[in-house]
């Protein structure tokens, strides 16, 4: 069985078709032509578990848990609170400024590169990588396409360079000191039942815990701080020799931090 396949809506235009045959060669999934079939036949007829379905205004993957588009989710309110002078607590963990550089090894649905892009700004960079194929390029493609939200945030987003790779790989090709954050937030280890824009992605997203060694290469990368993202009672912080937590007293969120001039003592 395929693990995905690419198609077109039922009446795609030349450009849809055109979308579609570069979203499979990126990819590496055959292109298949739709034939009007519904979702549930395709399946059956390729043999596949996903189904990336590309037209010119939009991309969704439909997968055995459910079907997803890209939606800027969390980011929009955030950005909104932001903007009123409240604090974020990731933006706080991360010690953002305006002109900052943000590796985001775990871009997965983009709301924190979203976040962190607006506040680094134009003079800035946010790079976020993502180990599935088909996320990377249905998160990419909606990037730079989503037409809502204020001007400012749809530049934001659309500055992010999205990476298709394995974080690790790629961390260890980059140079010391080469991005101000190095920013993980992997699948959290007890899932959130409230989370459920994550729940038609779960066979796709990479759900590796993180590794010691994984850590120790973002510290040399990174020039100020690692942050990474877990539920605010995991043990992962533990697990990882993280002691530095930021959050809410009564958020379900915590960030871990490693201050790279206190790691190097």
């Amino acid at each position: 069985m395929d693990r995905t396949i690419v198609t077109t809506s039922h009446k795609p235009d030349q450009l849809s078709l055109e979308l579609a045959g570069h979203a499979a060669s990126l990819i590496g999934a055959a292109l298949v032509d739709r034939e009007r079939l519904p979702i549930s036949r395709l399946r059956e007829k390729f043999g596949a578990e996903n189904i990336l379905v590309v037209s010119r205004e939009q991309v969704k993957l439909h997968t055995p848990l459910g079907e997803y588009f890209f939606h800027p989710s969390m980011s929009f309110p955030r950005v909104k609170a932001i903007k009123q002078g409240k604090p974020d607590h990731m933006v706080e963990a991360m010690a953002l400024t305006e002109g900052g550089t943000v590796l985001d090894c775990t871009l997965g649905l983009g709301a924190d590169a979203i976040v962190a892009s607006y506040i680094v700004g134009p003079s800035g960079r946010v790079v976020g990588v993502e180990s599935a194929p088909e996320l990377a390029y249905l998160v990419g493609t909606g990037l730079g396409i989503y037409g809502q939200g204020s001007k400012a945030v749809r530049e934001a987003m659309a500055r992010i360079e999205v990476v298709c790779a394995d974080s690790e790989d790629y961390l260890s090709q980059q140079a010391d000191c080469s991005f101000d954050v190095v920013y993980f937030d992997p699948m959290f280890r007890v899932p959130r039942e409230r989370s459920s824009s994550m729940g038609p992605l779960r066979g796709i997203v990479n759900v590796k815990p993180l590794t010691a060694l994984m850590i120790k290469e973002a510290i040399r990368v990174a020039r100020k701080r690692v942050v990474m993202k877990e539920n605010s009672f995991s043990q992962e912080f533990v697990r990882l020799g993280i002691n530095n937590i930021y959050g809410g007293r009564y958020s379900p969120i915590a960030f871990g931090v490693i201050d790279k001039q206190e790691a190097g003592r």
